[in-house]
């Protein structure tokens, strides 16, 4: 089954909504915004630019499992990067491979050379399980008899 859906429509639904942060900010100030944004991740950018992401993954692998302690840890230190993006016309089946691939769970999305969005393999599970509810809902109605005509 083909995921024809593109990031432009999941952040028409869940909003374009970005938290970033400067590389130059410690682990811990930025786990603490996380925390109050409820956000799993952040984008780290310089003068208007993407330069990785970091989230809650880097902490425990990059911090706590190397001893670092989190205030004196600056993230640019150990956000992820280079950054991976795509643009709003990409597919979420498009998406899911790029994630896949890289072993990441965020995405930022870059529209005319500008942060429009970040999208998550959350959201694009959600995406699908709606393509795939329409789907058996039309199927059902098929074969229910229940077709306009």
């Amino acid at each position: 089954m083909a995921f024809k859906d593109t990031v432009r429509s999941i952040l028409e639904t869940k909003g374009r909504t970005v938290w970033t942060v400067g590389p130059d900010e410690t682990v811990y100030r930025v786990l603490a915004l996380m925390s109050e944004k409820g956000v799993g991740a952040v984008v780290v950018v310089s003068e208007g630019q993407p330069l990785g992401m970091f989230s809650e993954r880097d902490y425990a692998r990059k911090v706590i499992l190397h001893g670092k302690s989190s205030l004196d840890t600056l993230v640019r230190e150990i956000m992820s990067s280079p950054i991976v993006t795509v643009p709003p016309e990409e597919t979420v089946e498009e998406c899911m491979r790029i994630m896949t691939r890289n072993r990441i769970r965020h995405l930022p999305v870059l529209e005319s050379g500008r942060l429009a969005g970040v999208i998550s393999i959350g959201d694009l599970v959600n995406s699908i399980i709606s393509v795939q509810a329409a789907t058996i809902q039309q199927l059902s109605s098929y074969i229910a008899g229940k077709y306009p005509g």
